[in-house]
């Protein structure tokens, strides 16, 4: 079964969801390696950790959710190949889970291995909620 849900319900969907991250100051965007968990369940090796910015999105209409700037990590947590990653608040609350990869992913990478010490950029992130 396809959903349509119309642009409005979309928005507010989105719009929960950057509530939800922006609970306390700026949310954070940490990539994993290993297996992704059941969304909110106990994470892996932390690679990177990037911070969103406050509020986390620049816009969110018809159905689309564009984050704001992402600050970099300019010194990768660990070496391994990303696979995963996990939207928290501040605190470290789990928000939103996906997948990670060059190609296909929810968050693509130019290269999916990360080097400990490198830096780990997000030039851009936007997710299209419903309606294929």
């Amino acid at each position: 079964m396809t959903l349509g849900i119309v642009s409005g319900t979309r928005d507010d969907m989105l719009e929960a969801i950057a509530a939800a991250i922006n609970a306390g100051a700026a949310g954070l965007l940490r990539i994993y390696d290993g297996a992704r968990p059941a969304t909110g369940g106990a994470a892996t090796n932390l690679l990177a950790e990037l911070t969103l910015s406050d509020p986390c999105e620049d816009t969110i209409a018809a159905g689309v959710f564009t984050f704001d700037t992402i600050t970099a990590d300019a010194a990768a947590n660990a070496t391994g190949t990303a696979t995963w990653f996990r939207i928290t608040t501040s605190a470290g609350t789990a928000v939103v889970d996906g997948s990670v990869g060059t190609v296909g992913e929810d968050i693509n990478f130019n290269s999916a291995s990360f080097v400990i010490g490198g830096n780990v950029a997000v030039t851009s992130l936007v997710w299209t909620a419903g309606n294929p």
